[in-house]
């Protein structure tokens, strides 16, 4: 004899809105429906009384799953591929701000860690143009540009404690942290490290960057002192 549900509870879903999220069932980026809901109390499979409202949820278009709203917290591959490669391009202009760019190891080193962030076309040229415009745009560095007989900078004066560049630092890799494990937050600041490296020791102004960043990393100070001291000792992140 079959089983009769003579009384069960309903829900009847509403699609409000769409969009592309991370979904944490099938691992990666997927379409979802944000949906809500109205509950109904049923007997015999007849709506017949309201049991009070259901959702919002999110619904994988490609699984069916029901996720919280919390789910697009986490960026999808693509959002997250740009804030890394964000990221990388911000701390590497603030380090040739700080250090400068006079030494041709410097300058390789930085196209080459904005190149692997994502950046495949980026050159010395464009580098050398965005600190041109930094430079001309919030005169937060001092001292001349000499881009048209060169555009080699040996400056290292920019004031590695202001408020501006410990801002945009901030906004560039604040969000990034969460969604990184502690090895790809130390892995993100050696990057750093190499780059100041690149021509000697790291100047008061590259380490004061390169502190910045940590914390917007949420890296504990003995954490980036320890990390940095490594850096120094070891020729892997030497130039």
């Amino acid at each position: 004899m079959r089983n009769v549900c003579v009384v069960g509870v309903r829900t009847s879903w509403r699609t409000v809105a769409d969009g592309e999220f991370f979904c944490p069932d099938c691992g990666g980026d997927r379409n979802y429906l944000r949906r809500t809901g109205r509950r109904r109390l049923t007997v015999l499979g007849i709506p017949v009384l309201a049991r009070g409202d259901a959702g919002p949820i999110l619904e994988c278009s490609a699984c069916q799953g029901h996720f919280g709203l919390d789910a697009l917290d986490h960026p999808t591959t693509v959002r997250f591929s740009a804030m890394l490669r964000d990221a990388v391009h911000t701390l590497t202009l603030a380090l040739l701000a700080a250090g400068g760019t006079a030494s041709r190891a410097v300058r390789d080193t930085a196209v080459t860690a904005v190149r692997a962030a994502g950046s495949a076309d980026c050159t010395e040229d464009h580098l050398l143009t965005l600190l041109a415009a930094l430079a001309a745009d919030t005169g937060r560095m001092t001292g001349t540009y000499q881009a048209a007989t060169g555009g080699h900078c040996g400056h290292r004066g920019l004031d590695p404690c202001g408020t501006a560049l410990a801002i945009e630092l901030h906004e560039a890799l604040e969000p990034l942290a969460p969604h990184l494990a502690p090895a790809g937050r130390e892995s993100l600041l050696l990057q750093g490290a190499r780059i100041a490296l690149a021509d000697g020791p790291c100047t008061p102004a590259e380490r004061e960057v390169l502190s910045t960043a940590g914390a917007a990393l949420t890296l504990r100070p003995e954490d980036i002192g320890r990390l940095l001291a490594a850096a120094a000792r070891s020729p892997r992140y030497r130039g």
